[in-house]
């Protein structure tokens, strides 16, 4: 769950892309580490660090390293518990926690007359 508004952005950026979903489908499965996940969404692995790095950033994953069997160091990622609830009364709650300026939330309007 989100505490700021700014977190609720956070969280609503990582999740609004079509690469982050799938890649929360299939932790929703099992945790499971970065060369792995890659084959099975079909997508590189330094794709999929990028978008891992997003989701972490938002609390929505988490990362832990261990050692494989071959001793090779393995990053596996994994579901944090979440929920976001969007009602009209929860994103005006989320509105005076915002840090972005008044003209960035204008969708990038700024300057313009």
């Amino acid at each position: 769950m989100w505490t700021t508004g700014d977190d609720l952005l956070r969280q609503l950026g990582a999740l609004g892309n079509p690469h982050r979903l799938r890649i929360v489908a299939a932790l929703r499965a099992e945790r499971t580490y970065v060369s792995k996940l890659a084959r099975e969404l079909r997508i590189s692995r330094a794709l999929l660090q990028v978008h891992l790095r997003k989701l972490e950033a938002a609390g929505l994953v988490e990362a832990s390293f261990e050692v494989g069997e071959d001793g090779k160091t393995l990053r596996f990622y994994e579901l944090t518990p979440f929920s976001v609830v969007l009602t009209p009364e929860t994103i005006a709650a989320a509105v005076p926690t915002l840090t972005t300026p008044d003209s960035v939330q204008r969708d990038g309007e700024e300057g313009r007359t």
